[in-house]
């Protein structure tokens, strides 16, 4: 898989399989992406002992789940891309040699917050293209709907300052993509990545107005949890 849209529209991803299709993280979910014709499927990845499990984190968690190998057997048949998001440090050679026994290194971007997981995964395994994630939602407050009304605040403060850190942290972690969350995006910003060589994927986009502007502004993927919001034509070009 190429993290670059070329000259087509945005890759269309799955977020966290198809999140408001199915519950997240779960074969379920990743079949409802493939039902509606994702170009990819991103889904979260944490380790649970000495597995890897589909999740956000440890405290979500709540048995049963599916395995990274289950996620990857599935989307290597159906011949669709993976993004695994890895959830912190620990899991690099792990998910690596998954990626290696389903064959689908060439069609799989795993991305993480965590530099340094970034720098072991390129260690491991260079041909392996690799996501840079931000910002990094350290304690899980886009989790928690009592903070959620503060997430813009805070988003637009990032906004004014992740022109001066994004490029020394793809530099450091030496990225394939970086993975923004949407609000952070202007031509601008995708413009200086694509510069330095690196695509932008955006997340988490669920609505049509918001992912035309990210189209606009050349974004290389979408990443939403619905994928009807932007494949489905607005009622305007519909005959």
């Amino acid at each position: 898989m190429s993290v670059f849209r070329g000259d087509g529209p945005p890759l269309v991803v799955g977020h966290r399989g198809a999140a408001a299709l199915a519950r997240e993280n779960t074969l379920e979910a990743i079949e409802a992406g493939l039902e509606h014709g994702v170009d990819a499927v991103e889904f979260d990845v944490v380790a649970d002992g000495d597995r890897l499990v589909l999740g956000h984190s440890l405290r979500l968690l709540r048995g049963g789940e599916a395995t990274l190998d289950d996620a990857l057997a599935r989307l290597a048949a159906a011949g669709v891309s993976a993004h695994v998001d890895l959830k912190g440090p620990g899991g690099e050679a792990a998910v690596v040699a998954a990626l290696r026994e389903r064959g689908m290194l060439e069609r799989a971007l795993v991305s993480s917050v965590d530099r340094r997981a970034l720098r072991d995964l390129r260690t491991l395994e260079p041909r392996l293209a690799t996501g840079l994630g931000y910002p990094k939602d350290r304690y899980e407050l886009s989790e928690r709907r009592l903070v959620e009304p503060f997430v813009p605040i805070a988003l637009a403060a990032l906004k004014r300052t992740i022109p001066h850190v994004l490029g020394r942290r793809l530099e450091r972690t030496g990225a394939s993509a970086a993975v923004l969350h949407h609000a952070l995006l202007t031509p601008g910003l995708v413009e200086r990545c694509h510069r330095r060589g690196v695509a932008v994927w955006a997340w988490t986009v669920n609505d049509r107005a918001t992912a035309a502007r990210l189209a606009e502004a050349g974004v290389d993927a979408i990443i939403t949890d619905d994928p009807r919001v932007v494949r489905a034509p607005a009622a305007s070009e519909r005959p």
